[in-house]
């Protein structure tokens, strides 16, 4: 026998058992409902990664979902990386077990729901690369535990709440390329446990907050591309795990950097700084920055010489372009003999600076992992080291305008993956080496205004993915190899200012992605070809300064995307075309010191006097009052007038047909006439059967408005002595029959 006090304890036991499941019951039917309520305001799911979200199976094995074991609750919501469409219903508020949620990588729409602060175990919250709109709802601060916030790459807007300063657990805090304004919350700087900062790519402004230096933690940095201004908090020197610090593109921030900047930072691998405003020396303590990858500062006002860099062996990037760095002097590219050490060294580029000297044979040292070498826009002078053909993964090398003389080291052509050369504004000298036929990587080559001669070698038609060539302003002759136009992936072409001879050939049309050809100021002769019509995609041509014949090639107007057209210093000829006017976006045309003539155009370009240049050709006229060219006189007009002349030859050939009917006709009349009176004297037959003034035959003909222009051109002569009698020279049979029919004579022929 149970005695009544266990009984009563086994049905307290019993009732909370079956009070027990009855909530997990429950609180699994809102789970249910809740992820269900989810899945109906999603809009688009391409890969039916949602099919299984059915009562078919229990919710916990649906596709996304992990629940945890004892209570079978939703723990863990990852649907990223699906292209999932649609908003995210505010019922995810009911899922209270959950911990993690990432939908990442998809295309959700619409704010992020406040009722996701109802979610007090949410530890990690990955919303990146939605299309999401709205601002931080501030009751995410009610997520207690959350270590990961990650909602950068949205359409965020807003200012950063402050509330979240009260998020201690917090280690990530990803906010970047968003639309965020306002300035950076002074509470930030209570995250203790914060390991990273990435707000770059917003809106952001004001100055950096001191409290930042708070962030004991921090390992990354990241306010970059805002509009941050004054200077960096000394505090934030004194953040010692700070491994990478990213400042760049704010464009205000200003001031020089502590000397001992790598000292406090010995960590540090990564310093972004461009495009801003910093001045002064570079630390002299980034000799000691053994740990540093990469060092950004370009676009800045730094000054003076550049330490040695000796200790940096892991030095990959060294980023230090449009500076004021250098003087000029013998000395200043003396830190590129110390990066040698550097083992794995990528990128140079220190272009735009104002360093002197010559370039140290030992740059044929470099790594061999050196892709980038750019000291353009310096002081530089003296030759291209032969070493430089050991750098064989090189794929951009620039020294262009700096003083730069001698001749172009055939090692460069053991740079086979070389894709950008710039060497133009030197003073090179020599011919172009034949051996770039080996860069069949090159993309861009331009090596103009410089002194080299010689022929273009024909081995430059092997490189079939070129697509700028620039060999303008210097002294290459000869003829243009014709490989060179049968490089399809040409769009800019630039050969002038040389001498060079010959014609332009047909072929120049098979360069149909060609916007820019540039032939000025050469010796080309012959015609501009037709086939010019085929490189639909010109933006500019000009051939200048040359001694092309004939005329303009109607097939220039059809270059629909035309912007710029120079033919002036030319010997061409004829009429402009029509066809010119309809060149929409034309915004200069040159044609002047040609022998152009007839009626200048009126429409398109040609109504806008500033952009048109057509001084030097004398035959010309008409045009706008603000060109200032003679009026053309109306036949004249006529007579250059296209359709005018075609309408005139048709006349003249059936005018011609009718005349030598008539002449048969009238010579057989006048044969059977002269047979019935008999012989007479030929000079009073002429004056009695034609005996009319050259003024009468005048006056009758303007009367015939036909005939004017007959008269006009002398067609009718007058043989003297006899002033009275006329005879035909040129005129047509069928006129002059006309004439003479009119003043009722009897004509001779």
């Amino acid at each position: 026998m149970l005695s009544s006090s266990s009984f009563y304890m086994r049905f307290i036991l019993l009732f909370s058992v079956i009070g027990l499941s009855t909530c997990l019951m429950r609180g699994n039917e809102t789970d249910r409902l809740s992820l269900l309520a989810c899945k109906s305001l999603i809009r688009d799911d391409p890969f039916g990664a949602l099919d299984s979200w059915n009562d078919t199976l229990h919710f916990c094995e649906w596709r996304g979902i992990t629940c945890g074991r004892r209570h079978q609750r939703v723990t863990v919501l990852d649907l990223q990386s699906l292209k999932l469409a649609g908003t995210i219903a505010p019922h995810i508020g009911n899922l209270s077990f959950l911990r993690i949620v990432n939908i990442s990588n998809n295309e959700f729409t619409g704010e992020i729901p406040p009722a996701i602060g109802y979610l007090k175990r949410l530890q990690m919250l990955e919303l990146f690369n939605n299309s999401l709109n709205g601002a931080i709802p501030p009751y995410l601060s009610n997520c207690s535990g959350l270590i990961f916030i990650g909602i950068g790459g949205n359409q965020l807007v807003g200012e950063i709440p402050k509330e979240l300063g009260s998020l201690t657990e917090l280690q990530y805090l990803g906010i970047h390329r968003n639309h965020f304004i306002g300035k950076i919350p002074a509470s930030i700087g209570n995250l203790s446990s914060l390991n990273v900062l990435s707000a770059a790519y917003n809106g952001l402004y004001g100055s950096i907050p001191d409290s930042l230096g708070r962030l004991k933690h921090i390992r990354f940095l990241g306010l970059s591309s805002n509009n941050l201004f004054g200077t960096i908090p000394l505090s934030t020197f004194n953040l010692s795990t700070l491994t990478i610090l990213d400042l760049g593109a704010n464009n205000e921030l200003r001031g020089s950097l502590p000397p001992d900047l790598f000292i406090t930072l010995p960590n540090l691998q990564h310093i972004v700084l461009g495009s801003n405003n910093f001045s002064g020396p570079i630390p002299t303590s980034i000799s000691n920055a053994s740990n540093l990858l990469s060092f950004q500062a370009p676009t800045n006002q730094f000054s003076g010489s550049v330490p040695s860099l000796s200790k940096l062996h892991k030095l990959q990037q060294l980023y230090i372009g449009a500076n004021c760095l250098g003087t000029g002097g013998a000395n200043d590219l003396n830190f590129l003999r110390s990066l040698v050490n550097a083992t794995g060294l990528r990128s140079v580029a220190a272009g735009a600076n104002y360093f002197g000297g010559k370039l140290p044979e030992t740059i044929g040292n470099f790594s061999m992992d050196l892709t980038e070498f750019s000291m353009a826009n310096n002081q530089i002078y003296g030759e291209i080291p032969c070493a430089i053909g050991n750098l064989v993964n090189l794929e951009l090398f620039s020294l262009s305008n700096n003083q730069i003389s001698g001749i172009i080291p055939r090692s460069l052509g053991k740079l086979q993956k070389l894709v950008n050369w710039y060497l133009h504004q030197n003073q090179l000298t020599g011919r172009i080496p034949s051996s770039v036929d080996n860069l069949t990587q090159l993309s861009i080559l331009y090596l103009g205004t410089n002194f080299m001669e010689g022929k273009i070698p024909t081995s430059l038609g092997m490189l079939q993915r070129l697509v700028v060539l620039d060999l303008s302003n210097n002294n290459i002759t000869g003829p243009v190899p014709i490989e060179i136009f049968g490089l399809p992936s040409l769009y800019a072409l630039d050969f002038s200012g040389n001498n060079l001879v010959g014609i332009l050939p047909f072929q120049v049309g098979n360069l149909i992605n060609l916007e820019v050809l540039n032939v000025s100021d050469n010796q080309f002769l012959g015609n501009i070809p037709a086939t010019l019509g085929a490189c639909i995609r010109l933006e500019e041509l000009g051939t200048r300064g040359n001694r092309f014949q004939g005329t303009i090639p109607q097939s220039i107007g059809s270059l629909m995307g035309l912007e710029k057209l120079d033919l002036s210093l030319n010997n061409l000829s004829g009429d402009i075309p029509r066809s010119l006017e309809n060149l929409n976006l034309l915004q200069i045309l040159n044609l002047s010191y040609n022998h152009f003539e007839g009626m200048a155009p009126v429409n398109g370009v040609f109504k806008n006097a500033s952009a048109i240049f057509m001084i030097g050709n004398n035959k010309l006229c008409g045009g706008t009052d603000e060109l200032h060219l003679p009026k053309c006189r109306f036949n004249e007009y006529k007579k250059r007038n296209p359709k005018n002349l075609t309408l005139r030859l048709a006349v003249s050939i059936v005018s011609a047909l009718l005349g030598v009917s008539m002449l048969a006709l009238f010579v057989f009349l006048y044969w059977v006439k002269k047979k019935e009176r008999g012989p007479s004297s030929s000079s009073s037959t002429n004056m009695s059967l034609l005996s009319v003034s050259y003024h009468t035959l005048l006056k009758a003909a303007c009367r015939h408005p036909i005939l004017i222009h007959q008269l006009q051109r002398d067609k009718i002569v007058i043989l003297p002595p006899v002033r009275e009698v006329f005879l035909i020279n040129y005129l047509s049979i069928h006129d002059f029959l006309k004439i003479a029919n009119f003043l009722n004579l009897t004509p001779i022929l």
